[in-house]
């Protein structure tokens, strides 16, 4: 029988054995969706990919019913989990009380996406997964809860980290591809985008710092990638992507100051600025704080400053 004595390690993610097992280090942990309200929100799940086995997670705050009745739906929130693109999902205890909070806070409707993840199923899945729901979602309005709350003159993208960067090529892909309805806005926090060099002088200049980031990407995310961490999924600031493509009206950006993303970041909002697209940006940095700092200390006063600005952005 083949051994399963673990072969390499990829702290703090996953550890990959003999025998081709992956063991995730986290983001493993599940709640459960329940139509008995918590927080005044209810949730269920729904397979929009039988044949990868894919679901997304929806969320609707429970007094809802009676303002759809006088008239008034919802905005229809898209959500991407963060995660390296190897560890959590939709079901992760982070992500459901994090979509709980932002949908009784914003009163909106939200589907939070699942998708394949690396090493076993490289970039591009995560991707294709992430188009794949939003085609779900816009087709034929596929659930009744989408038919009866949504409204889709009010669709916005989010995400955090590798979420961010799968919301803003959400959001490319939405406008190459003409979907029915336009996409109001996309939240970015913490964006993870990055490239061989250094952005600028205040970039992580750290080469060790550089060079773990760089094997995540090229040997455990997107192995198959010609142009390694240079790919322009991940490379978005230095690479010739046109911006000016980005299908919505406005977008948020958010950056921290102490997340190896922070240039990148800002970079990328200054990229957008100049490309010649329509729509309106709003940039937010906390200074002091690090990646994705709002899920690992929700009830910090600085988390609650970005959770009431991502909510002014859905309702505003």
């Amino acid at each position: 029988m083949e051994s399963d004595h673990t072969t390499d390690h990829h702290l703090p993610f996953i550890r990959t054995h003999k025998n081709g097992r992956v063991e995730r280090l986290g983001g493993n942990d599940i709640i459960p969706a329940s139509l008995n309200p918590k927080n005044d929100v209810v949730s269920k799940d729904l397979v929009y990919s039988p044949e990868h086995n894919l679901s997304v997670r929806m969320f609707l705050p429970h007094k809802s019913t009676k303002l759809v009745r006088e008239g008034n739906k919802l905005p229809l929130l898209i959500y991407f989990h963060g995660g390296a693109y190897i560890t959590h999902s939709p079901f992760s205890p982070v992500y459901h009380n994090y979509l709980t909070e932002v949908v009784k806070t914003a009163n909106c409707l939200a589907v939070s996406v699942q998708y394949r993840l690396a090493p076993e199923h490289p970039v591009p899945a995560a991707y294709d997964d992430s188009w794949s729901a939003v085609q779900w979602i816009f087709a034929a309005h596929s659930d009744d809860w989408i038919n009866e709350y949504a409204d889709f003159n009010r669709v916005f993208i989010a995400g955090d980290s590798a979420g961010a960067n799968i919301s803003h090529h959400m959001g490319i892909r939405a406008a190459k591809e003409k979907l029915s309805y336009r996409i109001k806005g996309i939240v970015m926090v913490h964006p993870g985008f990055w490239g061989k060099d250094p952005i600028d002088e205040h970039d992580v200049q750290d080469r060790e710092v550089r060079s773990r980031v760089t094997y995540i990407w090229e040997k455990i995310v997107s192995p198959n990638s010609v142009d390694g961490v240079n790919d322009p999924l991940f490379n978005v600031v230095g690479s010739g992507s046109d911006l000016s493509r980005l299908g919505c009206e406005k977008v948020l950006v958010a950056v921290a100051g102490k997340d190896v993303f922070w240039r990148q970041g800002l970079a990328y909002a200054a990229k957008l600025e100049k490309s010649g697209w329509q729509g309106v940006m709003e940039v937010v940095e906390d200074e002091e704080e690090g990646h994705c700092f709002h899920l690992h200390n929700p009830n910090s006063q600085n988390a609650s400053k970005m959770m009431k600005t991502f909510v002014e952005f859905i309702t505003g």
